[in-house]
Parts: C-alpha cells; sequence; structure tokens
C-alpha cells in the first residue's frame, strides 16, 4: 500500500486523469531481478496499485520499466496483457537492435515509449555522454519508425550534457523527476536554466515530469521544490505531466497520497490542471 488509511485527496482529478510514472514489481520468483541491484524491490503487485489509483481519480496508466529488471520487461508486458488497451500504455527498455517483430508486439500492447535509464545517483564520468549517443540515436530512429517516445532518467550531470543530443531530436522525448535538478540549488543554476531554454526549444518537443520530488528535496512538504515546479509549468503548461512513482522504492516512507496533493499546491488552476493530468499525457501517450 502507497497511502496511509484515511488519507484524502486535496482536489478532484479531471476526466480521464493519468498516472503517467509508475512501476509494477514481482512476484520475484516469476520475474527476478537484475544481479545489479540499487535498491531492494518491494513486491508491488497490479491490484495493490489500484487500489491508489481508485482513491487518486486516475483512470488512465502508464507503466515504467523499473532499473531492477534490466531490459526484461515481462513484468509489465504481461500486466499490460491483462489491461484494457484504451487505458493502459508501457515505456520499455531495450536494445536497440532488438527485431521488428518484438516492437509491433510491444506496440499492440499499449507500448509507446523507450526509457533511457542511468541511474540518478550516477557518479559524474567524462566521457559517458559520448558513448551514449550511439544509442540514443539508434533508439530515437526505431522510435520515429513507429511512432513511440524517448523517457530520460539521467543524474542532472548527465541530462546537461546531453542537452545538445536532445535538442537534435524529432521525436517527443520527456525527462523524469524534474531532469534531477536539486531543490536546494534554486531556479538560477545553469543547469536549471538551460532545462527551461530546452522546454522553450523551436521544437516543443520536451516533457518534463512531475515526479520523484522526494529525489530533489530533503525539505518536510518538498517546499524548496516549488520554484522549480512553477517554473516549469509557467514555462511550458501543455508538456508538464504527473506521475505518482508508485511504489516510491528506497522513499516508501512518503504517500502517493502526499504526493499527488503537492500538484494542488503547485497550481490551484483547474485548466493548468488539466492539462497535467490528461491532455498531456493524452497527447504524448496516444490514449
Amino acid at each position: 500500500m502507497s497511502f496511509h488509511l484515511g488519507e484524502k485527496v486535496s482536489f478532484i482529478a479531471p476526466a480521464d486523469a493519468c498516472d503517467s510514472h509508475f512501476h509494477i514489481f514481482g512476484p520475484a520468483e516469476k520475474y527476478p531481478y537484475g544481479s545489479e541491484l540499487r535498491y531492494a524491490p518491494p513486491e508491488a503487485p497490479w491490484n495493490s496499485y489500484q487500489e491508489l489509483a481508485t482513491l487518486l481519480g486516475i483512470s488512465r496508466f502508464v507503466l515504467v520499466q523499473p532499473s531492477a529488471y534490466g531490459r526484461d520487461n515481462r513484468c509489465m508486458l504481461d500486466v499490460m496483457q491483462t489491461l484494457d488497451k484504451n487505458s493502459c500504455r508501457g515505456v520499455v527498455d531495450i536494445d536497440e537492435n532488438i527485431t521488428d517483430l518484438e516492437i509491433l508486439k510491444m506496440n499492440a500492447l499499449g507500448v509507446r515509449g523507450v526509457r533511457i535509464n542511468v541511474s540518478p545517483i550516477f557518479p559524474l564520468t567524462p566521457g559517458l555522454a559520448d558513448k551514449m549517443i550511439p544509442r540514443i540515436e539508434k533508439i530515437a530512429q526505431r522510435c520515429q519508425e513507429i511512432g513511440w517516445h524517448l523517457d530520460f532518467l539521467l543524474p542532472g550531470w548527465l541530462t546537461a550534457e546531453l542537452l545538445p543530443v536532445m535538442r537534435r531530436l524529432t521525436i517527443p522525448f520527456s525527462l523524469a523527476h524534474l531532469g534531477m535538478n536539486l531543490a536546494k540549488d534554486g531556479v538560477d543554476t545553469p543547469g536549471f536554466k538551460a532545462l527551461l531554454e530546452l522546454m522553450n526549444h523551436g521544437n516543443r518537443l520536451a516533457y518534463v515530469k512531475l515526479t520523484g520530488i522526494y529525489r530533489m528535496s530533503k525539505v518536510p512538504q518538498f517546499i524548496d521544490a516549488d520554484p522549480l515546479v512553477k517554473a516549469l509549468i509557467a514555462c511550458a503548461p501543455d508538456r508538464i505531466i504527473w506521475g505518482s512513482d508508485y511504489p516510491h522504492l528506497s522513499f516508501a516512507e512518503h504517500s502517493s497520497v502526499e504526493l499527488f496533493n503537492l500538484l494542488g499546491r503547485w497550481t490551484s488552476d483547474e485548466h493548468i490542471r488539466r492539462l497535467i493530468l490528461t491532455d498531456n499525457p493524452a497527447r504524448l501517450f496516444g490514449f
């Protein structure tokens, strides 16, 4: 369970509201984890998540492949096979040389994106960005062929180094967890300014996920993240999306209801909330 008994939402979600970023885990004996785990995954089955979604008023879902499974997408895809294709989408992690047939099978299940995943706590490593570029370009090409997008989860320093590559992309792409810009650093850092510039770039293909706020802020109620989030919403309200990041992994003390209610603090405008929860994800994921 990712909420506390008695918790209540602070606002009513709009129709067709979407959780654009969450994970499903287990059972481990059927879906074994990779050998290089950076966290101990909990058992987080679909039915537990569904209780949360009902409480939040969420009726559209985007499952995201978690790091623990590497490029073994079976757990997520098996769940997607059981769900209504009109309400479910997925973001996978794949090898750039995957066959066209496998891509078509995933597409039929509702997959609409590929994750470019480097641990948010990965240390500064000279040359890593350059090594990643061929893979990013190859996957972007495969995505363009079928109408998918890229989803980046990167440490902040790597996001900054890959911004020139992102500007050249000709397909939509998203950055999870505010691009991993730390709240304590404020809105005037070169990295955050560059993110705003990316959002304003002429092709207007970049989306930012309001997810994993506990990764960027360590103060009570994440108050110091407010200026960053509000700046992003003001910059590109038509390309901001929200996700619970359920089941929160090493941040499991936080409640998904608490994180949902943050959106009510960040904007009281019902039109903006509808963009973030319904219209923007509908466009990006093809609902």
